[in-house]
């Protein structure tokens, strides 16, 4: 941009005239509303406050309370039959010969709440680099209070079940329930403390690690080895890819995917698949903003109000797409791609 020195604001925060284009004007032109930010009462009264409530911090916490009421109603009901019928209803994945075939209640707790983990996982890496547990002895107290949340519900449990069959269940009052956990908070997010979420959700990734220990040495018929060391080797994978720039999101899925069907066939709960992919995802962006800043200030200004033909721009446009995505965090980017979901 000729006769304008780096840092100075552009057309591309807002000043008029600041890019040295002839047949530019001082008039702004609106870009195209979608069609949900368009006029009428459907779209007023209905989709838009839609959007809005799903855009919320608390919709998630919401829609999980008002899942389990209905949930728990249902169950109970002269209908609760048909509640258990669905969560056996059989779902199936297959290639060839390979397949993976689980009732919907596998499905639930094993994959989908593996993208809940994920989530998690990433809110405790951005909390562990740039957030309130980057110091290690604020990531040691939930730790430690995590340790407590386990061993102390163990002990009372065994205290009133000292001996029989019922003894061999201390396992089962170790693990919080970090969904409803979250979904609470969620709900009292205006009137918690700031550093309580990433305490509670450190502490509950914690005691659910912890959990999955323990059913895994002393619940489960036998731990896979050999997948075990695979999944550990795709973890190695994942982290040498981001290490070496490998940034494109098929590869990163393909291998989240490999990383869970291995964790899965180990015999150990294959939500800990969820949790190390958040871990190992870059809390920082590849490039530096400034940097970026300079490059798409560069690009924009070989573009044209009215290029001939309209598409003549296209390069420059997609350039300006890709250095937008560098200058935002790996991390940042899945987040908002799962957030409409999570």
């Amino acid at each position: 941009m000729a006769g304008v020195p780096w840092g100075v604001p552009g057309s591309l925060v807002g000043v008029e005239g600041a890019v040295p284009h002839a047949d530019r004007t001082n008039e702004r032109a609106e870009v195209r509303r979608t069609w949900a930010q368009g006029e009428g009462p459907l779209r007023r009264r209905l989709v838009r406050p839609i959007q809005a409530f799903l855009h919320e911090e608390s919709a998630g916490g919401v829609l999980l309370l008002a899942a389990a009421v209905a949930a728990l109603a249902w169950a109970n009901s002269p209908w609760g039959a048909g509640y258990e019928r669905l969560w056996h209803t059989q779902l199936s994945i297959r290639l060839g010969p390979w397949g993976i075939s689980e009732d919907l209640r596998h499905w639930v707790n094993d994959a989908l709440m593996s993208l809940f983990f994920l989530v998690v996982g990433l809110e405790i890496k951005r909390e562990l680099v740039t957030g309130e547990l980057r110091e290690p002895r604020a990531a040691a107290l939930p730790a430690i209070a995590a340790l407590g949340g386990m061993v102390v519900p163990a002990l009372i449990y065994l205290a009133l079940n000292p001996g029989g069959e019922a003894a061999r269940g201390w396992g089962i009052p170790m693990a919080t329930d970090i969904a409803f956990a979250v979904g609470v908070l969620t709900l009292a997010a205006k009137v918690a403390p700031s550093g309580l979420k990433p305490f509670l959700l450190a502490l509950a990734i914690v005691d659910d690690i912890g959990a999955i220990v323990v059913i895994a040495l002393f619940y489960s018929e036998g731990v896979a080895w050999g997948p075990l060391l695979a999944a550990a080797g795709v973890c190695g994978l994942i982290a040498a890819a981001w290490r070496s720039s490998v940034r494109s999101a098929p590869v990163h899925v393909a291998l989240g995917a490999l990383l869970w069907i291995a964790v899965y066939a180990s015999g150990v709960h294959p939500t800990i698949a969820g949790v190390a992919m958040g871990l190992l995802t870059p809390a920082v962006a590849f490039e530096r903003p400034r940097t970026v800043s300079r490059e798409a200030h560069r690009v924009a200004d070989e573009t044209s109000d009215q290029p001939s033909p309209p598409d003549a721009d296209a390069p420059q446009w997609l350039e300006l797409a890709r250095l937008a995505r560098e200058a935002v965090s790996p991390l940042a980017r899945v987040e908002a791609s799962l957030h409409p979901w999570t």
